[in-house]
């Protein structure tokens, strides 16, 4: 089994796409970005677009999809019921903004509220989304200080890279935010470089002795507790071998980073016309190279619970 591709797709379009949100609600709600109609349209359908799409694909990774509903309720307790509170939350005040900028050709005033609003529920959201990782303490990989930052450091870098290829495609662009894309990527690189020197040194202190207060030998399970396959071995129990994790990891590093900000720096001394379409193969590969990011994220991630299995 492997790392189902909908929650990888999820937790990369959502990124991006309220990542996309929060630079628009506050850029163009303080007047940086002009209340254009067809990049209010595009930029607010992209966002918008890219979040419901990956919520989409979330549900089509319950078992029951009917009851998702149910989720909500428990807000209480759970980093997951959160998330769905805070994601459907946060589409009243980006709606409005949409509107505002879209129909009404205005992105002060009250649409300015609704932008910044919609800005700290995308923020929100994003916390929500890490934090149901984060909070897994069988999970050493996930339950780490690297977690939660992570998230909001590649929602910000996917996202300002998307609004760098909309502003230059309209010719508006800035080498201000030139400069916030090739930052925010070097600030993810570095943080996912330090992320995995951390995991790859994880020293995990349980074993089968200690999960069970065995001690006087080693143990061992004479059979499995059942014969197939659970949920959580084909989630977090994924084995990937050494030399293709080596080789994903260096492909994630090209895509997510490296490509991005040579395509980046390169749109510097460039006009619009090469500046636009090197602006959008940067936002192209960087999404592709977090696909890849994401579902090392979750195929490197292990679970205590697979030490009854030998592993």
């Amino acid at each position: 089994m492997h790392p189902a591709f909908s929650v990888v797709f999820f937790t990369t379009a959502t990124g991006a796409g309220y990542g996309l949100v929060a630079l628009l609600g506050v850029l163009a709600g303080q007047g940086f970005v002009p209340p254009d109609f067809w990049l209010g349209l595009v930029g607010t359908g992209l966002a918008l677009g890219l979040i419901t799409a990956g919520l989409l694909s979330s549900a089509g990774h319950l078992g029951r999809p009917e009851r998702a509903w149910r989720a909500f309720s428990q807000w209480r307790s759970s980093w997951l019921s959160r998330e769905g509170v805070a994601s459907v939350a946060t589409f009243v005040p980006a709606g409005l903004f949409a509107i505002g900028w879209v129909l009404l050709g205005r992105t002060d005033g009250w649409v300015a509220i609704a932008g910044l609003f919609a800005a700290v529920g995308a923020i929100v959201t994003v916390c929500t989304t890490g934090m149901i990782y984060a909070s897994l303490k069988p999970i050493a990989q996930w339950h780490s200080r690297f977690t939660l930052p992570g998230y909001l450091i590649f929602s910000a870098m996917t996202g300002s890279v998307l609004l760098n290829a909309l502003l230059q495609g309209f010719g508006i662009g800035s080498n201000i935010v030139l400069t916030g894309c090739v930052l925010l990527t070097l600030l993810g690189w570095g943080w996912k470089l330090a992320t995995w020197r951390y995991n790859d040194r994880l020293e995990i202190p349980t074993t089968a002795n200690t999960a069970t207060g065995l001690a006087g030998g080693t143990v061992r399970s004479l059979e499995w507790p059942h014969t197939e396959e659970n949920f959580l071995l084909k989630e977090m129990g994924f084995r990937v071998a050494r030399k293709h994790r080596v080789r994903l990891r260096q492909i994630a590093q090209a895509l997510a980073f490296a490509l991005p900000l040579a395509l980046l720096l390169a749109a510097f001394a460039l006009p619009r016309p090469f500046a636009a379409v090197l602006s959008a193969l940067a936002a192209i590969a960087q999404f592709a190279g977090m696909l890849v990011e994401r579902w090392l994220f979750f195929a490197e991630a292990k679970h205590t619970v697979t030490l009854y299995y030998g592993r």
